[in-house]
């Protein structure tokens, strides 16, 4: 599979730290680079037969219909794509008009996963989004009417703008709407943000780890009983809407990362990454030269992202490839920690998988940084 970085955005949202930037000056110089980047690395990937394209960011809806086609055919010239390939496009609901639609309905993206964040305005002004309350839901309608059904959409709960009740009516709305999927997030406040920023000098309230405890668990049981799956801590899917990409990142195979910030993995023991600059990435790729780094994964390293990717989801950690992956003085710790959580009934196994019973998700990432190797 493939990712495709584009680092670009209209304004900076308060809680994000991705990396992107806010001018569109130097977008053409950007598209031929990441032209350049697929020639350059199209020999990365053993399998050339393509089950996913992801266009992340940033926002990729900033560019036209046209300059999508344009990465996609310069994928398809080294790569071939399978007859069901999922592509998804990342959009901003202000981006969703209906001329962008119409050219985008007549291009290869077949699935779409909008920014949609809040149905609150409240809530997107706090989070500085580019759109408004009826922009979040008239985006969802207008893709639905351009024949997207393969569509997710992103929310954000406990935010300080917002409680219970509200999130309770985003959902509702969410259902209403017939949307399929839905990636749910707790509002983070991230360093060298502007929600840091506001938070540290009082003007915003800290959001409520409680408040967000009891969201999350509201959200569980309210999307399952409309027939959604919870198949990984922050997503959820109606049958048949799996988000094929993301999956892939969490049964550890291969992805090649195009574009300033994007990472990539051999699916065994390499990572890597391009720098997070713009105008080095161009120059870098201006003179053929990778503008990435890459690291070699420890032994302790791998087991500890299979550990922490693996109890994030429903299929949870595979004890066999476990023991057959790794050394018996890894497994030792391991096996010795694993008991006492099953006991405190943190942890259980299912048909040999290691899983996080559901009603500890919450806490899952903090589970699976005690079992890591130090």
């Amino acid at each position: 599979m493939i990712y495709i970085h584009i680092p670009f955005c209209k304004q900076k949202c308060s809680y994000c730290n991705f990396h992107f930037s806010t001018s569109l000056n130097f977008k053409d110089e950007m598209l031929d680079a990441m032209k350049k980047e697929i020639l350059l690395r199209k020999d990365e990937l053993q399998n050339k037969n393509i089950q996913s394209l992801y266009f992340g960011g940033g926002t990729p809806s900033v560019l036209s219909a046209d300059e999508i086609k344009f990465l996609i055919d310069e994928v398809l010239k080294y790569f071939s794509f399978k007859n069901d390939i999922e592509i998804t496009l990342e959009a901003n609901p202000d981006d969703l008009n209906n001329t962008f639609l119409k050219e985008l309905s007549k291009s290869p993206v077949n699935r779409l996963s909008i920014g949609t964040q809040s149905f609150f305005d409240e809530d997107l002004k706090l989070m500085n989004r580019a759109h408004n309350a009826s922009e979040a839901e008239s985006s969802i309608k207008r893709a639905q009417d351009f024949g997207f059904e393969n569509l997710s959409i992103d929310l954000i709960y406990g935010s300080p703008t917002s409680n219970l009740e509200i999130w309770k009516e985003n959902l509702n709305k969410t259902v209403a709407l017939e949307v399929p999927h839905i990636s749910s997030y707790a509002l983070t406040v991230e360093p060298k943000t502007a929600l840091e920023n506001w938070v540290s000098q009082g003007k915003v309230l800290n959001p409520k780890e409680e408040e967000q405890n009891r969201e999350f668990y509201y959200m569980i049981d309210f999307l399952k009983g409309h027939g959604f799956e919870h198949y990984e801590i922050s997503n959820f899917a109606k049958p048949g809407f799996h988000s094929r990409h993301n999956s892939s990142y969490w049964k550890y195979q291969e992805y090649l990362g195009i574009g300033p910030s994007a990472h990539s993995y051999n699916g065994t023991d390499v990572r890597s990454w391009n720098i997070a600059n713009n105008q080095q990435y161009i120059k870098r790729l201006n003179s053929n030269i990778l503008a990435k780094e890459t690291e070699i994964l420890s032994p302790q390293d791998q087991f500890n992202e299979m550990i922490m990717i693996g109890l994030r989801t429903m299929w949870g950690v595979d004890l066999d490839s476990l023991n057959q992956k790794f050394s018996e003085n890894i497994l030792e710790h391991f096996n010795k920690e694993i008991q006492n959580k099953i006991e405190e009934e943190i942890l259980k196994i299912e048909n040999n998988h290691l899983k996080i019973p559901e009603k500890h998700w919450f806490m899952a990432d903090g589970i699976a940084s005690d079992l890591f190797l130090v």
